[in-house]
Formats: structure tokens, sequence, C-alpha cells
């Protein structure tokens, strides 16, 4: 069994297109696409984990409603998609609390923007425990540009402040660090979004068949507008960032689908119930 998470974001979120933005009105528009992205799943008979920017919920209450109707988990990511890196504890704290309003304290699972949980930022686990939550996903056991922790474990572990990179018996949160996969000699992630439009075919399949046969769950995960190109305005972006974030972004969708036909997907907290 593996773990599949949606970050449910929007199109002014995303990192390398952020830091862009100067006026442009955020208007939420992939917001639009979740019965697509609903429906993608239904027809896989796939649950999954939702990681929502908080404030999508404030701007339309009822995709709480939809996410949690067709059995799906809701989880936090982030209020506004902030990095950690331009966070600290009390923000973070604040962020957490607004959230379990906003859900009514159903969740318990954590991804950082950007992946962007590193010994800079640990201080968010234990943000996370003082409010009872139960796991995290944002470690990438490979090092790339923008992220990741080379020496990362490659299954789940417990993870603490003090941490990070590996099992420490006595903390409470449990860690899912994203699937890796080793070309050439070098480890580089295999999770989904942008490697799953990047990568070959086979390169992401392979990857999942090898965490499968070592009974780890290969975790993947797959941005909302990912899935809805359609609804993505046309932004003017630097070569390398419009490359990493718009580049095959419209074979994603079946992409994504091939990959949960031919393998079981499920929810982090369906997953963990099943331990």
């Amino acid at each position: 069994m593996n773990i599949i998470g949606i970050d449910f974001e929007d199109w002014f979120h995303p990192h390398l297109i952020k830091k862009h933005l100067t006026n442009e009105k955020k208007i939420p528009r992939i917001i639009d696409g979740i019965d697509k992205i609903l429906e993608l799943l239904r027809k896989t008979d796939t649950i999954a984990t939702f990681f929502v920017v908080g404030e999508l919920i404030e701007f339309r209450p009822e995709i709480l409603d939809k996410i949690l109707k067709n059995d799906h988990e809701i989880a936090f990511h982030s209020m506004y998609h902030d990095s950690l890196t331009e966070s600290n504890e009390e923000k973070f704290n604040i962020e957490i609390e607004k959230f379990a309003k906003l859900t009514g304290k159903r969740s318990k699972g954590f991804r950082a923007p950007s992946f962007s949980l590193n010994y800079s930022t640990s201080w968010a686990i234990n943000v996370l425990e003082k409010n009872d939550y139960e796991y995290d996903s944002s470690i990438v056991p490979a090092k790339t540009s923008m992220y990741g922790i080379t020496n990362a474990q490659k299954e789940p572990y417990r993870i603490s402040s003090e941490i990070i990179e590996k099992n420490n018996p006595s903390a409470k949160i449990i860690e899912y660090p994203l699937a890796v996969t080793n070309i050439l000699g070098k480890k580089i992630p295999s999770c989904g979004g942008f490697y799953l439009r990047t990568l070959p075919m086979k390169v992401s399949k392979d990857t999942i068949k090898r965490y499968e046969s070592n009974n780890v769950p290969a975790t993947y995960y797959v941005h909302s507008w990912e899935l809805t190109p359609e609804l993505m305005p046309d932004i003017s972006l630097p070569k390398k960032d419009h490359f990493i974030t718009f580049h095959n972004i419209r074979k994603t969708f079946d992409r994504m689908n091939e990959i949960l036909q031919n393998f079981e997907f499920t929810s982090f907290e369906k997953y963990q119930k099943s331990l």
C-alpha cells in the first residue's frame, strides 16, 4: 500500500510563481478544479490526503465538505503557503490554531510549503507536537536546488526537532519521507509533482515497485494546479522557474491517472490505521 497527498494550492501559491508576483489580484481559480480531482480519485478507487492551504477554505468553505464527504482526509499545508523559513514558532502556532477552527480540529498531518522543513526550521516539529499532530510529510531524502535532506531515511520514522533525518524512538511525530530513486548513481526525487511530469513513466513506476518490494510505502504527491492546467493563468517567469513550474503540465493528469490505475494508494490516515 502506498500513500498519496494532494497539495491543494491555487495558482499564486507555488514558490517559483509567488516570488515574482507584485500587485496582481490573487483571486483563486484552481479551487474550481476540486470536482475534477475528486472524480479522478473516485474513478481510480483512491482515498487521498488533501494538504490544503487554509486561506482557500476561508474563501470557499464548501471544499472542506466535499473532501470529507468523499472519505478523503484533510491536512495542513499552512494558511498562506509561506515557507517555514519565512515563519517562526509563534506565527506557525497561530496558523495551526486558525486551521483547526476552520476544519473542526480534523487535521492530524502537515506538509511544509516547498518541503521547507530542515534543521533551521525544525522548531515546527515542536509546534506540531504541541497541537497533537500525528505525522509530517515534508522530508525529501535527496538534495535538490530548492530542498531536500540527502541522508534522511527513506522509510517512515519518528522525527524530532533535534533529529530530523533519522528515527528518534522517543519522538511523537511520524515522518513519511517522499519517494526517491537512483539514476546513474545519483539519488533524486521520484515522488510525483515535477518529477512525475519530467521523468520517464518507467522510472516512476519502477520506483513504486521498488518501494513495494521492500514493504515500504511510496509516498507520492501532486499539486492541484498540475491536475487542472486549464485553470492556470499564463504567467511570465524566468526560464528556469517557468520550466520547473510548467514543463509537461498538461500531461500530469493522464500520468497521475496511469499511476493510480496501476498501483494502490491511500491516505496517510488510512495507512496509519492499517498498521
